[in-house]
């Protein structure tokens, strides 16, 4: 189920060209910065890739652009976090600009989130 060898080519562009907020975001998740919490970036759950995933919280974190403004794409989002809640996943979805406007708060909000 999770980073199907299938998918390894796609985590790894993404990975490689990620979002200047996704780059940003992960400069305080990674290297187990934030409660010594483990972080993966463009990790695979079933067929979807996800932003950021934190396997010990079964904690999702989804960063979304201009291109989630639509009703099409809130429409897929909201389908796609339905399928992780029934997997028994939190799913955190923040805009890109929180991440650089916001911090603070969108590093509290999963810390939260964290089943201490």
């Amino acid at each position: 189920m999770h980073n199907h060898k299938y998918l390894e080519q796609n985590r790894k562009l993404l990975r490689n060209n990620s979002t200047s907020a996704e780059a940003f975001l992960w400069k305080h998740l990674s290297k187990k910065q934030l409660e010594g919490r483990k972080f993966r970036r463009q990790h695979s759950i079933d067929n979807y890739i996800v932003d950021f995933f934190c396997p010990s919280e079964r904690l999702i974190i989804e960063l979304d652009g201009e291109t989630h403004n639509n009703p099409i794409a809130q429409e897929k989002d909201g389908i796609r976090d339905e399928f992780f809640r029934n997997l028994g996943y939190t799913v955190l979805r923040f805009e890109n600009k929180m991440a650089f406007d916001n911090l603070s708060s969108v590093l509290q909000e999963i810390l939260e989130h964290f089943n201490s």
